[in-house]
C-alpha cells in the first residue's frame, strides 16, 4: 500500500523530525557523563525526558496526521535502541549501575540486539509481531528506571531512594524484557521450523 504523503515530504515530516531529535539526543546524553556536579545529572535527565517524549509523539502524530512512512518505521526502533543502549552503557561506565546490577543492563541490551535481528528476519518473511500491552509496560518501566538512574546522586538529595528505586525498576524491566522477548523468539522459531518443512 502506497504512502499518501510524497516521499520528498516524508523526510521533513514532523514525526520524522522528532525521531531525528531523539537520535541527536544520544551523543548529547553521553557528553553529560563527562560533566561534574548535580547540574550534569539534571541536564542528562532533561535531555532523556525530551527524547522519551519525542518517542511518544512521533508515532502518535504519524498516525493522527497519516504521515506514517517507511523511513519512520526504519528509524524509530533504531532511535529507541540507540537511546536505551547508550544510556545503559554510560550508567555502567559512571558506576550508577554496578556489581550484580550490571546483569540487568546486559539482559536488556541482549534483548534489544536479538529482537532487532528477529524483526529483520521476520520482515523478510512479511511477518509482523504486534507490540503487546505488556511490552509497552516494559518500555515505560524501562524509561522511568533510566530516568531515576540518570538523576542519581542529585535525585537522592531530593528523594533519598531515587537511585535505589531506579535499580529496582531496572530489574523489573529486565524480567519483563525476558518475558516479552520470548514472544519474538517463539514466533521466529515457529517460522524457521515451518520454512524448513516447506
Amino acid at each position: 500500500m502506497m504512502e499518501r504523503t510524497a516521499p520528498s515530504n516524508m523526510l521533513y515530516s514532523v514525526p520524522n523530525i522528532l525521531t531525528y531529535i531523539r537520535i541527536l539526543a544520544v551523543p548529547l546524553l553521553a557528553a553529560c557523563f563527562y560533566l561534574e556536579g548535580d547540574q550534569a545529572n539534571w541536564l542528562a535527565l532533561a535531555i532523556f525526558a525530551l527524547a522519551a517524549i519525542t518517542d511518544f509523539f512521533d508515532g502518535y502524530l504519524a498516525r493522527a496526521w497519516d504521515q506514517q512512512s517507511s523511513l519512520g518505521r526504519m528509524l524509530d526502533p533504531i532511535a529507541d535502541k540507540l537511546l536505551v543502549s547508550v544510556v545503559l552503557l554510560m550508567l555502567v561506565y559512571s558506576g550508577a549501575i554496578s556489581g550484580l546490577h550490571v546483569w540487568a543492563a546486559v539482559i536488556i541490551l541482549c534483548r534489544e540486539i536479538l529482537v532487532s535481528g528477529l524483526r529483520e528476519f521476520l520482515a523478510e518473511l512479511r511477518v509482523t509481531v504486534h507490540v503487546t500491552q505488556l511490552a509497552k509496560l516494559k518500555t515505560t518501566g524501562q524509561m522511568v528506571a533510566l530516568g531515576f538512574l540518570l538523576a542519581g546522586s542529585a535525585g537522592d538529595k531530593v528523594f533519598e531512594y531515587t537511585s535505589q528505586l531506579g535499580i529496582v525498576m531496572l530489574w523489573i524491566a529486565a524480567v519483563l524484557t525476558i518475558y516479552t522477548g520470548y514472544d519474538y523468539f517463539r514466533v521466529g522459531i515457529n517460522h524457521v521450523i515451518n520454512a524448513n518443512r516447506s
